[in-house]
């Protein structure tokens, strides 16, 4: 059983590792436009989570789509340039620049005058797809346009990007960003609950509705009810949301200037609300008439009580489900429907249990001024919230006006700030008088005073962590490396290069040796008999950024990598062409030829490694054995490091 056990361990973690990935597949159409002018469209269906780039991207960005047209017969002109779809404009902090992609789909048109007899037209894509977490290669796609009479001729037989096995569609990533959509809704949920506009209720309703009641279990029957109703209505308000905007265009606004902006100016409203300076209400003639078609009784009556419920207790609820459809509008699809699940499923159950239990209703604390130190300190936190979509905002505008330091020091003022208020130091307009502190008010101030604390140092370019998907990027600054930071010089180990191997050069910053020749770095690892690591990097590769700057400069990992590998770093978007005797025929794409070097180690990785996105790292020997399983993306310095040694200790 252990045995058996193993090997489906083992064999899990070679297939998770050994993914060939094809999010993007091609279709093509023509138009016809005259007699002799035609359009040609060419379409790309996008997995979720991936996006496809533009064909104008600026230099030393990643690779841009670019079409060419087999026009060499001259059965054909081309008619103006290649257009497309508006797609997304972000301001990508890996590459410092405005960089523009699609999603999902994309569609390119391309208008051709037909100058011979109507034929077939051949074409061809170059393209690179990214997702959060890896990038893949370049990868070329061969079209086919049929041209005919007709007004419209689609070409319904998808193209595919030639690669050697097929991946099912990455549906656990969607998946995974649904649940903590949900879990995160749900913990809003169980907040407001403890707001003094909802608190109070529970006991008020359950008790209504098991003294209405003729027996014990027709009262829990009606809670039970009653919570349902709670759950469809923020459920419906999550689907009108998702049905008037559509689940595209609320993707689409985690990008969008304006948008970011108005999300920054709604949540500082919604905050200071919270903080007491002025309620958010529905007007009372809603409740008033909602609260008159309560009384009808039978299953309408129970459902209007659950809507008089979400009107009268809105100006503690309306803040959280907004700061809540905010969020989940920047993730698109589902996510706001999955959220006002998760939202009004944690508002529902305690009347639905405590129907049930109605004995726990007297374990309940009273309400008092605690509650209103709940809507207080959920005040402080969508403000903190609100100045994220104002930066996201300002990287895109490359205003400069939100840097780095900017907003750890708002973040600090305002985390500091509410350390003060939980000790009793400050007081807002509805606070009840304060004669002590207890335990659990004094825990959380100092929870909040030691995180406080923790970002101070980020304002002299400590990399903070814990928080590092929030402020802006550590380039996007006053002082990108840090106050006081002086590049050495002198002494470096970067100062001199005339003793390095053939072929290697000094990986900055770090000073690691490093090749971008498999075969020079082979040689040389054979020479000084150390074994080698490749890695398959790219230039437009975020995640590898990622782990060269928050992995690999880790002491114990440095070490290694440093004095007990050999580095081969190969680049799959190295856009160089090679030498005239390097250039070979494509064993993953018949009658196509190897161009350029990324291409060459880009099949590398395929037909070998069965992998084709990076970074993706393989420790071998001399006879080119791997001497443990290649692993992709691994942000956890302890499970890379336990790779390194496990591998090396092989060697």
């Amino acid at each position: 059983m252990k045995k058996t056990l193993l090997f489906i361990i083992l064999l899990s973690s070679w297939f998770v590792n050994s993914q060939i990935h094809e999010p993007v597949k091609w279709s093509t159409s023509v138009e016809k436009l005259s007699e002799t002018e035609y359009k040609l469209i060419s379409k790309a269906s996008i997995e979720s989570g991936w996006h496809l780039y533009s064909q104008s991207v600026p230099e030393d960005g990643p690779i841009p789509t670019s079409f060419i047209y087999d026009d060499a017969n001259g059965a054909f002109k081309i008619i103006g340039n290649t257009s497309e779809e508006e797609g997304h404009t972000v301001d990508d902090p890996v590459f410092n620049m405005k960089i523009k992609y699609f999603e999902n789909s994309a569609v390119f048109e391309q208008k051709v005058e037909i100058l011979g007899d109507k034929s077939t037209l051949n074409a061809f894509v170059e393209f690179m797809v990214c997702d959060d977490e890896k990038c893949l290669p370049p990868t070329e796609v061969d079209l086919k346009f049929i041209i005919s009479d007709k007004k419209t001729v689609e070409n319904k037989e998808v193209a595919e990007n030639n690669t050697s096995e097929k991946d099912a569609p990455k549906e656990g990533e969607s998946k995974k960003g649904l649940w903590a959509i949900f879990f995160i809704a749900f913990l809003s949920g169980f907040a407001a609950l403890l707001t003094p506009c909802v608190f109070p209720m529970i006991p008020m309703t359950v008790s209504f509705f098991t003294k209405q009641s003729k027996n014990k279990a027709q009262g829990i029957r009606n809670a039970i009810i009653y919570g349902i109703c709670i759950i469809v209505i923020y459920v419906l308000l999550g689907t009108a949301v998702t049905g008037i905007f559509g689940a595209d265009a609320l993707n689409a606004l985690a990008t969008n200037v304006w948008f970011n902006i108005i999300f920054f100016l709604l949540l500082v409203i919604f905050a200071v609300s919270f903080l007491g300076a002025f309620e958010i209400m529905l007007p009372n003639s809603w409740a008033n008439k909602v609260d008159s078609q309560a009384d009808r009784g039978g299953l309408i009556g129970i459902f209007f009580m659950a809507l008089a419920l979400a009107i009268v207790s809105f100006s503690c609820t309306g803040p959280i489900v907004g700061t809540l459809l905010v969020e989940a509008a920047s993730k698109g699809g589902l996510a706001p429907i999955i959220g006002m699940l998760g939202f009004s499923l944690a508002i529902a159950l305690p009347f639905a249990l405590f129907a049930a239990f109605p004995g726990w209703l007297n374990s309940l604390p009273k309400s008092g001024g605690w509650l209103n130190t709940v809507k207080v300190v959920l005040g402080f936190l969508e403000l903190a919230l609100a100045f994220k979509f104002l930066s996201q905002a300002d990287l895109v505008l490359q205003a400069h006006l939100l840097e780095r330091e900017v907003f750890l020091a708002i973040w600090i003022a305002i985390f500091g700030a509410l350390a003060f208020y939980l000790f009793g130091k400050i007081q807002l307009p509805h606070d009840s008088p304060l004669t002590h502190i207890s335990v659990g008010r004094l825990s959380m101030g100092l929870i909040v005073l030691s995180f406080t604390i923790y970002m101070i140092p980020g304002l002299w370019g400590a990399p903070l962590n814990l928080i590092s998907a929030f402020p802006p990027p550590q380039e996007y600054s006053e002082s990108p490396y840090g106050v006081g930071f002086t590049k050495l010089g002198g002494g470096s180990a970067s100062a001199s290069h005339d003793d390095l191997p053939e072929g290697a050069h000094l990986l900055a910053p770090h000073d690691i040796l490093a090749f971008n020749d498999y075969d020079k770095g082979l040689a040389y690892a054979k020479k000084i008999g150390k074994p080698v690591m490749i890695d398959f990097t790219g230039w437009a590769c975020v995640n590898c950024r990622k782990m060269e700057q928050n992995v690999w400069p880790k002491p114990e990992v440095l070490q290694i990598l440093k004095n007990d590998v050999v580095l081969i770093s190969l680049y799959v978007d190295d856009k160089r062409k090679l030498e005239a005797d390097e250039v070979t025929d494509s064993k993953l794409r018949p009658g196509k030829k190897l161009k350029y070097i990324g291409q060459k180690w880009s099949e590398l990785q395929t037909i070998k490694y069965k992998a084709n996105s990076q970074p993706f790292y393989v420790l071998m020997d001399h006879n080119e054995d791997n001497l443990i399983d290649p692993v992709a993306y691994t942000p956890d310095v302890e499970e890379y490091l336990s790779w390194l040694k496990n591998g090396i200790s092989k060697f």
